[in-house]
């Protein structure tokens, strides 16, 4: 197996990564060693889920669910630097 298939999209890690997003926004990044998109996901996720619960008096609270998908999306299409 060639190196560029052992990382990047596609790649067990990141498949795990995007399961740990799905559940906790943030958690796949940490998972990957990026703790900047980490944090950057966790805060919009409860942002979200805040201003969402807010807007729709507590209804429909989306926010998180939404932000989980996308942070899920950006684990899964991860592929590390060279």
């Amino acid at each position: 197996m060639s190196e560029s298939n052992t990382a990047g999209r596609g790649s067990t890690g990141n498949v795990i990564a995007a399961v740990c997003s799905f559940f906790i926004p943030g958690l796949g990044q940490l998972v990957q060693g990026r703790i900047f998109w980490a944090l950057v996901w966790f805060a919009s996720a409860c942002a979200m889920a805040v201003l969402t619960f807010i807007f729709t008096l507590g209804m429909a609270p989306f926010g998180w669910g939404l932000v989980s998908i996308l942070s899920c999306i950006h684990a899964a299409l991860y592929k590390p630097a060279a």
